[in-house]
């Protein structure tokens, strides 16, 4: 047997330490692959729009490149902690050190090269699958036919592979730096008593109180600056929460008797100090993993809400013309005579309203304000199904707009209004925010007969408005009239709303699909920190309980144990992950004044039922691979 068979039978005889190593190395490759195929496919590489998915796509590579190196180099350290017995006898069977690390760079490169094969070979075979998947999230006009990918084949290949010799290199330096045969002799020593500091415990948790006051008492751009000091002073925090208050914690109710000697708490307690010190770093990578992975994508679902409640709330009709005062009268009935032959075209029923909105100045000052009919406020309001007012000639009305995340504010309108011409002052007896009319400050309603006499009142612009019941029917006409009648600068533009969240969606749905992958892998990584600490620790939990067993341990007990155990080991750092998440995400929402409560809830809640179902897998294969012996 040659010494490469022999590093070939070392993986297969450790299948199941590397099968989660593997497996992990391949879903990097698979996503990596995935986000190639999207940023090389020649229906994203044309367009705008298209040219900055392409772009999202290749910065999502980057961001899980770089990621990727670090989990596997740290998935290569916990596994060497895991063969420390296998290295032993090899070294007493004369593999001398050169031998030791060639091996050990071999099976590295082994497992990488099959882990990079295996990710393209399943990113190819459900490339189809996730094609149709990225057309219905990105909401693409057109469709993204299969393609042979061979760019992306050849990058992902080639990436990896150089990722993989790095880290076999990153491995041999540290077998050599770590002088791994005397660790391998002194593994058998008993662990010192963890040591815990009383001063770093307090200081832990008053710094994760001071960054979730100061995340929670700022408001709208005070949380961009307070964000980098609000991180730092947290993720310090949470480094002193796990490396020491934790065992501190532990330590406090070793000390209850009441809670020590109860039932099995003493071989749980025993050992939960120890092994709380051990993972402490653990534990603080994936709470922060975790805590990124639920901030970034609770961020961009909650962005994609705000966006569509904002357009939907702002723009109560399906269609809106906007004529200005410099408009040529024929292009202006010929725009309206196109709008509506397209609308009667597809069969849509469609309520129609029209309001001239004038500029008239202050009584003795040359400021101007928007004024509208009351007729033509009460026929907007009756097409949108608002409930309109009734006012005197000597009335008057303030409409206001307050953009739907500050919707609390309150505009403090004048007690009467002063119009040029007008011998009388109007009396403002009523102030309404309302998005019936175009984005003003403030405009006013006036009965018709006054403002109609007001000889200084000139034409600001014409408002034109098509209600649909069912605005959605109305997309594809919208697009239609879009690129008919072109918005931009010039004397008209026309809006379609289901259009407008059409390019909305498939702008954000980009994002979206960016965001949620690289949410996914990091979730995945952080699971798979815990999958590889619990079985690094499996072998010597075969031999305590095996002990244990002889004195009386009944199955039920060793099982209430163990998912003890394994439940701190997952669901505290996921707990602690939960809470920074719903700090940051309410952060967010008292940025922007918007209520992201219904957002956060789904995304934390997703996250955290997934890692249950995690720890319930996991759980059930550890309890079987310790009762195999016991």
């Amino acid at each position: 047997m040659t010494f490469r068979q022999f590093a070939f039978n070392n993986v297969l005889r450790n299948k199941r330490t590397y099968a989660a190593y593997f497996l992990s190395s391949a879903f990097s490759v698979m996503v990596f692959f995935m986000y190639a195929i999207f940023a090389f496919h020649p229906g994203l590489t044309e367009g705008g729009l298209h040219n900055a998915v392409a772009s999202g796509m290749h910065f999502a590579e980057a961001i899980i490149y770089v990621f990727s190196f670090f989990f596997v180099l740290y998935s290569m350290s916990a596994f060497l902690k895991t063969r420390k017995k296998e290295f032993g006898l090899m070294v007493m069977h004369g593999m001398t050190t050169i031998q030791l690390r060639t091996m050990v760079f071999l099976e590295n490169i082994l497992i990488g090269f099959f882990a990079t094969i295996s990710g393209i070979g399943v990113g190819l075979i459900s490339a189809k699958l996730i094609l149709l998947m990225a057309e219905n999230l990105l909401e693409l006009d057109k469709t993204l036919p299969f393609y042979l990918p061979v760019e992306a084949i050849i990058l992902t290949f080639v990436a990896f592979m150089l990722l993989f010799i790095v880290i076999s290199l990153f491995t041999v330096v540290i077998l050599r730096s770590k002088g791994l045969i005397e660790l391998l002799r002194s593994s058998e020593k008993p662990k010192p008593e963890p040591r815990t500091s009383v001063f770093l415990s307090v200081l832990a948790i008053l710094l994760l109180a001071i960054g979730y006051g100061i995340a929670l008492w700022v408001r709208g751009l005070e949380v961009v600056l307070a964000m980098i000091p609000v991180t730092v002073i947290v993720i310090i925090g949470t480094y002193f929460l796990f490396t020491q208050f934790s065992v501190y914690l532990v330590r406090l109710g070793r000390s209850k008797r009441t809670v020590f000697w109860k039932r099995t708490n003493l071989l749980l307690f025993s050992d939960l100090a120890y092994r709380m010190k051990d993972n402490a770093r653990m534990f603080f990578i994936v709470a922060i993993l975790s805590t990124v992975a639920f901030s970034a994508v609770g961020s961009l679902v909650g962005f994609k809400s705000m966006y569509t409640t904002l357009l939907l709330e702002e723009e109560p009709f399906a269609l809106e013309y906007h004529s200005y005062a410099d408009q040529p009268e024929t292009e202006k009935v010929k725009h309206i005579q196109t709008i509506t032959e397209a609308l009667e075209a597809e069969g849509i029923a469609y309520e129609y309203a029209s309001s001239e909105i004038m500029q008239v100045p202050l009584l003795g000052s040359e400021q101007q304000v928007l004024a509208v009919t009351l007729s033509d406020y009460q026929a907007f309001a009756r097409t949108a199904g608002v409930e309109a007012i009734e006012l005197a000639d000597d009335e008057t009305m303030m409409l206001y707009y307050v953009d739907v995340m500050n919707s609390s504010r309150q505009i403090e309108a004048p007690h009467t209004l002063e119009l040029a011409g007008l011998a009388t002052p109007l009396t403002v007896v009523e102030a309404q925010s309302s998005y019936l009319f175009p984005v003003y400050t403030r405009m006013f309603v006036v009965s018709d007969d006054i403002l109609n006499g007001l000889s200084e009142a000139s034409l600001s612009e014409q408002v034109h408005v098509f209600h649909v019941e069912d605005w959605q029917v109305t997309r594809e006409v919208g697009k239609q009239l879009s690129e008919e009648l072109p918005r931009g600068p010039g004397s008209y533009y026309f809006s379609s709303v289901a259009n407008e969240l059409h390019r909305l969606n498939q702008g954000y749905g980009a994002i979206l699909f960016v965001g949620f992958f690289i949410g996914a892998v990091f979730f995945v990584a952080a699971g798979s920190f815990l999958y590889f600490r619990m079985f690094t620790d499996l072998e010597d939990d075969k031999r305590k309980f095996a002990a244990v067993r002889k004195i009386g341990l009944t199955d039920k007990e060793l099982s209430g144990i163990i998912s003890k155990q394994l439940a701190v080991l997952f669901l505290v750092p996921i707990l602690i992950a939960t809470v920074h998440g719903a700090v940051a995400l309410t952060a967010l929402q008292n940025m922007f004044s918007y209520s992201l409560v219904k957002e956060s809830a789904i995304v934390l809640g997703t996250f955290v039922l997934i890692q249950c179902v995690y720890y319930v897998l996991i759980r059930a294969r550890y309890l079987r691979q310790v009762k195999s012996v016991v």
